[in-house]
């Protein structure tokens, strides 16, 4: 070790000479002007932290589960250094405002939604095109061809055995890569904590000393937690459940991140403002240096400024939502708390049938009102589960999971047994009673600031 930086979160973070010159290259610096909370910042006005400052931190925490585990987990040096690296860029990738820009091909336009005038005759076909690639991808394509981290790995094949760590890849050892993405991985560990500290709430609290000092390892080098931490564990997960109701998803900022969505899909569309056109030219961004060092937030804010001139009121108009910072007013919200295990209550729900309403009757409030169909926004933010990527489910069902799947869960050493067992098969644990259940929010939003129209809609919307 020879350098050593301080952060906010984790105190000093000892820096190996390869990680130090991966940290200075041009595109690991890109990430100072990636914000981590995307327009979080605009509900909780100190959210401005970056991308780079969670990566460091990270690293931080891979550093100190190597020291506890590195040696059950028969790790060699090398391995270890792959692993610090993998945390350390494994965000690399994302787009400027993180999942704001990264979600873009699943961003439906209100006409769209309203998309059936006679009971079954489709309005408008949904524009095809090549999806933007995920960021875990364009982290892939960034270490593994920007020229400026090949030279400081130094090596190609490691590039790609760091790469398929963050990414999952086939080549990669699963049971590594789960420190990286899983229930219980590094990433979370930090965010839940930075980011609750920066927004000035106690939701994302956790006992982070305390689980990291009860990782275990078995026989099997399956990586869990000793069962005298299972508290822990519980209000770790339930701290991320909270995080989002409150922080994650709060209207103001759901608000303002689905008018730039919006505002991107048009502009996109229209082949207006830089905005790429499709996933190919997003792969063609990030292997251009130049390109890819400009492709922070700045790029999708000179796109709002542009567009503050466009002939289109739509778009005008949601551009100054965002440059101006005149969020959507909020008309009404339709929650839910779904049984994932019962059909009917999937299908059938207070948001489910809000989106129906609001399919059937959107058009009719926009004409009455005298505002253009877009002007109104419906944000459907991904449901929030207790367990990441397909986790969440009963206790009976976790055997039959996709292994990948079942190995996310967290695992925990149960006396008496050499093997881990999934959270969700714990009879004692809270998490075993809530794992069929995630939270559902619909909003229904509308760009105007005529105080009293906006009065009058909500009156109207309250009463479908």
């Amino acid at each position: 070790m020879d350098r050593i930086v301080v952060d906010s979160i984790h105190g000093a973070i000892e820096l190996t000479e390869l990680e130090r010159r991966v940290i200075d290259t041009a595109s690991f610096q890109r990430l100072r002007h990636l914000k981590q909370l995307a327009l979080g910042h605009v509900t909780y006005p100190n959210a401005t932290h970056s991308r780079f400052a969670h990566s460091l931190g990270v690293l931080a925490v891979m550093s100190r589960v190597l020291r506890s585990a590195a040696g059950k987990l028969g790790l060699d040096e090398e391995q270890q250094q792959d692993l610090r690296l993998a945390a350390l860029l494994h965000d690399i990738g994302h787009y400027p405002y993180s999942h704001l820009m990264e979600r873009l091909d699943h961003t439906v336009l209100t006409e769209e939604r309203n998309r059936r005038s006679d009971r079954g005759t489709p309005k408008i076909d949904l524009r095809r095109v090549l999806p933007y690639p995920g960021h875990e991808e364009v982290g892939q394509l960034i270490v593994t061809q920007q020229d400026d981290l090949l030279d400081a790995i130094g090596d190609t094949a490691r590039a790609q055995r760091i790469a398929d760590l963050f990414t999952r890849g086939r080549a990669a050892d699963l049971q590594l890569s789960k420190l990286i993405h899983s229930s219980l991985d590094m990433d979370r560990l930090d965010y839940l904590i930075r980011d609750a500290r920066a927004a000035g709430v106690p939701y994302g609290e956790i006992d982070i000393n305390y689980l990291l000092n009860h990782v275990d390892v078995s026989p099997t080098r399956m990586v869990g937690i000793k069962y005298k931490a299972l508290p822990a564990a519980e209000q770790f997960l339930l701290a991320r459940y909270f995080m989002h109701r409150t922080v994650y998803y709060h209207k103001t900022t759901l608000a303002m991140e689905e008018a730039f969505r919006q505002l991107l899909r048009r502009c996109r569309d229209k082949g207006a403002y830089d905005v790429p056109r499709d996933g190919s030219a997003i792969r063609e961004l990030v292997a251009d240096r130049a390109g890819l060092s400009e492709f922070t937030d700045h790029f999708l804010v000179s796109v709002a400024r542009r567009a503050l001139e466009n002939d289109n009121d739509v778009i005008k108009r949601l551009a100054e939502a965002i440059v101006l910072r005149k969020p959507p007013k909020l008309l009404r919200e339709a929650v839910a708390l779904i049984d994932v295990t019962n059909e009917t209550e999937r299908k059938h729900n207070a948001c489910t049938s809000f989106l129906r309403t609001c399919e059937d009757r959107l058009e009719e409030l926009a004409q009455d009102h005298s505002l253009a169909l877009g002007l109104f926004l419906i944000a459907e933010p991904p449901d929030i589960q207790l367990e990441k990527r397909g986790a969440l489910i009963p206790a009976g069902e976790a055997g039959a999971q996709p292994s990948d799947k079942e190995d996310e869960l967290i695992k925990v050493f149960v006396p008496g047994k050499n093997e881990p067992r999934s959270l969700v098969d714990i009879p004692e644990s809270l998490i075993k009673h809530c794992a069929n259940r995630v939270a559902r929010i619909v909003r229904l939003y509308v760009v105007e600031y005529d105080q009293a129209k906006v009065q009058q809609l909500r009156d109207e919307v309250q009463a479908w």
